[in-house]
């Protein structure tokens, strides 16, 4: 019966035998099968050997959350390579050597791809932890520059990490002279500068944000006809959360070719609108309606003494009052919830003295013509 056995896993097809075969299938179940323990152990290895000494902020569960998936690809890999280091090219097909361009020189080359682009992923996930510690560094500092600071130069080793990973799999794969590729890139340099004309000049508007400081993260701004927080300030563009709460992404050089209002530094928010009264109103309501109306806002907690209340005009429809004042707030619910207060009060004081809202009407004469 082991002699049976022996022959059958000894029994040799397309170049392999049953027992090569057996470890390939195996060695595949068992990756599958624990690539994530197996990352789970790695991950929580290099919290204990690179991380917990200098941090604090950032736990090691928020750790493992970040690096988990790009260590199973990564494992999956390696399981991967093992596997098919048991099994040996069928003879039969008459395949080139690995250092002769054929199928095991193209897949070899698949599996580096995966494997550097595996490993370049690893570190940028490695990025966006040391990211997430400075953030929570940064959010119990009293300065907004560093808040936008931090995903800035996160994004940008990012960015360079994927630069570095791109140039070693053109070395390492395509066997590239890169020194000499770089090198080179001084005769296409001009080219490359205009194809990539926009991200430049979105880069060079970032530089701009951070060196002026028209705005930071957590500011109230309007750009052209978005009004909202600014939320991240990127490399190459500027996330807003409008007071619709939808999210916005702009530009950096729109962010500071177009105008720019910056309601945070605003000490006040201007309320301003016309009382449209009947022809009815007398001379005495009018005057009496737009005194109560100033003593109102001139008393109220949150408005300023700037505030003004005119008999503004006499207009087609109506006589007309004009209300307008400043509310010490610059926060958009407290603006809306005063502002509101401030109506009703009004509203009250028109009905106290008896006097009508005035309606857009139009009056038409028709002339007969006698028979």
């Amino acid at each position: 019966m082991q002699n049976q056995l022996q022959d059958i896993l000894q029994f040799v097809f397309l170049g392999n035998t049953v027992q090569q075969y057996l470890m390939f299938v195996g060695i595949m179940l068992v990756g599958f099968l624990f690539k994530t323990v197996v990352s789970k152990v790695f991950s929580a290895i290099l919290f204990g050997v690179l991380v917990r000494r200098i941090n604090k902020e950032v736990t090691k569960e928020e750790f493992r959350r970040l690096l988990i998936t790009p260590l199973e690809f990564l494992s999956l890999l390696v399981f991967l390579y093992i596997a098919f280091d048991q099994l040996n090219y069928p003879p039969e097909l008459g395949l080139p050597a690995k250092d002769e361009l054929g199928l095991k020189q193209v897949l070899q080359r698949i599996f580096s791809i995966f494997l550097i682009v595996s490993l370049t992923w690893v570190t940028m996930r490695l990025v966006d932890f040391v990211g997430m510690i400075f953030s929570k560094r940064a959010a119990k500092t009293l300065s907004k520059l560093d808040d936008q600071l931090v995903p800035f130069f996160v994004d940008f080793s990012k960015v360079i990490i994927a630069i570095i990973g791109f140039f070693v799999i053109l070395g390492a794969v395509f066997q590239v002279n890169v020194a000499g590729l770089v090198a080179g890139l001084g005769v296409g340099g001009l080219a490359l500068a205009f194809a990539a004309k926009e991200s430049l000049e979105n880069l060079l508007a970032s530089f701009t944000i951070f060196l002026d400081h028209p705005f930071v993260v957590g500011d109230l701004v309007q750009v052209g006809e978005i009004t909202g927080t600014i939320e991240k300030i990127g490399f190459r563009s500027t996330r807003i959360r409008t007071i619709e709460k939808s999210y916005v992404t702009l530009p950096n050089k729109s962010m500071i070719d177009k105008p720019l209002d910056n309601l945070t530094l605003r000490t006040f928010r201007r309320v301003t609108f016309e009382l449209m009264l009947t022809y009815q109103t007398t001379s005495e309501q009018m005057k009496a309606i737009s005194a109560e109306i100033q003593a109102y806002i001139d008393q109220h907690p949150r408005t300023n003494e700037d505030g003004k209340v005119r008999f503004y005009r006499l207009g087609p429809h109506s006589k007309d009052i004009l209300v307008l004042y400043f509310i010490n707030t610059i926060d958009w619910n407290e603006y809306m919830e005063i502002r509101e207060e401030i109506n009703y009060r009004i509203v009250e004081i028109v009905e106290q003295h008896h006097a009508e809202f005035a309606f857009r009407t139009q009056t038409v004469l028709v002339q007969r013509e006698e028979a």
